[in-house]
């Protein structure tokens, strides 16, 4: 099978040798750059919903499944950068093409750009939902004022003009590492409501203002309350830990745990454009992300869940505004948050460009006109999505619950198995038996996935599945 062309700029040779550390890429990304683009790619809103995946698994279970999964994906990320390296190509797109051809070709680039609008979809309907209220209680104001900047539908395109729209028609990944910093410090910043640990005692009481605002929070909470001194007061029945829990929604948790280290579109254009790059220091550079989310996640869900415990909404920050909507730190930590996804937003974009220039344009040089068109197009889109169809997360977790099983998983392994020759592995040979072990645990977290959404659909509760 023969290179395409675009395969043959990249292969000095134009050959499938095992080229190693020898090809030569002109990165320019600085080692700590690359640790803040893919610990940027890793991070998302799924970080809100870990502490409520603590209260349906126990504290040792959940950091069991979380050391699990953070370990799956340094894994799945040394396939990737080993079947890049025997082929010299640094394309998730052109691997899949080595390995299957077109074929495979097709499949990445789908499944990536599936993910990802996905991924980039669920961040801009925080910014719809959140903003807004966020500002409400900043301002004071009234929701039936009518104001402009209260309405979700004109912030979220707000924020994707002046802020998104300009980081997304960067020409290099790279150049987003200052503000993937600063979205990473916002994501530390949210770790501040460890601070509210010590000031909320549980039973806690609950905000009961018969505000708009108020009722936005308390909506469609199921827990026990009781009143004292005018306040609602949580039932005190569950304010212990657990450190080993199974209930109905565990199951439920396993997804969200599975995919809230999603980064691998990310990892190859990161690479591609690291300063002197090899394979370890590449290594190095995930394990490092990795390790920094893998902390973030830990505390987040850890303290949330003795915050609240057994109350504990699936998103986070909601049920510290059910106690007072209008406190300051949390304000701020959803601020933070809100900034967060927004400069998360240009990093899935870029995975998402190249692939669809890999499928529709494969050997087609750079040019700025269709760098630019395809980010204003697909912001175009993605805007319509969040403002027009209301349930679009709905959609996209069905999208989510197969594309990301074969990006994590299925892919790397399979990519791995036919990319790397017999003669260095044969099929019987360890490396490959755990790889094929690897799509298989894919393949089970996927039909695991979509058989919760179905439930979800057929009995009307709504789980949040994803975590990313």
């Amino acid at each position: 099978m023969e290179p395409s062309r675009s395969e043959m700029s990249i292969l000095p040779n134009g050959k499938g040798q095992d080229l190693g550390e020898e090809m030569c890429f002109e990165g320019k990304t600085s080692f700590g750059m690359s640790v803040f683009n893919l610990g940027n790619a890793i991070m998302g809103s799924g970080i809100l919903g870990l502490a409520y995946a603590m209260a349906n698994t126990g504290i040792l279970l959940f950091l069991f499944l979380l050391t699990a999964v953070a370990g799956l994906s340094c894994y799945s990320i040394h396939l990737l950068l080993k079947s890049s390296g025997i082929v010299g190509i640094r394309s998730y797109e052109q691997l899949g093409f080595r390995a299957f051809g077109i074929t495979g070709k097709m499949a990445a680039g789908i499944a990536i750009t599936l993910q990802n609008i996905g991924a980039m979809s669920s961040y801009l309907y925080i910014v719809k939902s959140e903003f807004p209220l966020v500002l409400q209680a900043f301002l004071k104001a009234d929701t039936s004022s009518g104001e402009w900047y209260l309405n979700g539908n004109y912030l979220v395109v707000l924020v994707s003009l002046s802020v998104i729209l300009p980081l997304a028609l960067m020409k290099q990944l790279g150049y987003l590492g200052y503000t993937s910093g600063f979205s990473l410090s916002c994501m530390v910043f949210f770790l501040s409501v460890i601070y509210k640990k010590f000031q909320i005692l549980c039973p806690f009481e609950e905000f009961s203002s018969n505000s708009t605002l108020a009722q936005a929070h308390v909506a469609n909470v199921t827990v026990n309350h009781g009143y004292h001194n005018g306040h609602v007061m949580v039932d005190d029945s569950n304010c212990s830990p657990q450190m080993f829990t199974i209930n109905t929604h565990t199951a439920y948790t396993i997804p969200i745990l599975a995919f809230a280290f999603v980064c691998h579109p990310e990892v190859l254009p990161i690479y591609t454009e690291l300063r002197n790059p090899t394979q370890r220091k590449m290594q190095h550079i995930s394990n490092i992300s990795i390790l920094i989310m893998y902390t973030m996640y830990f505390l987040a869900a850890l303290f949330g869940y003795l915050t609240f415990y057994t109350n504990v909404e699936a998103e986070l920050l909601h049920t510290y505004s059910r106690i007072d909507p209008y406190d300051t730190l949390i304000l701020c930590v959803r601020l933070a948050v809100l900034t967060a996804v927004t400069l998360t937003v240009p990093i899935v974009l870029f995975p998402v460009r190249r692939a669809i220039q890999e499928m529709m344009f494969p050997n087609k040089t750079f040019n700025w006109i269709r760098h630019v068109a395809i980010a204003v197009i697909l912001l175009t889109f993605i805007n319509i999505l969040v403002i027009f169809a209301p349930n679009i997360l709905g959609i996209f977790g069905i999208i989510g619950a197969t594309s990301a099983p074969c990006l994590i998983f299925i892919f790397p392994a399979v990519f791995y198995i036919r990319i790397v020759p017999k003669d260095k592995e044969p099929m019987r040979s360890t490396p490959k038996i755990f790889a094929a072990c690897f799509a298989g645990l894919g393949m089970l977290f996927m039909i695991m996935s979509l058989s919760f959404i179905i439930i979800d659909w057929t009995t009307g509760s709504s789980s949040a599945l994803g975590g990313h």
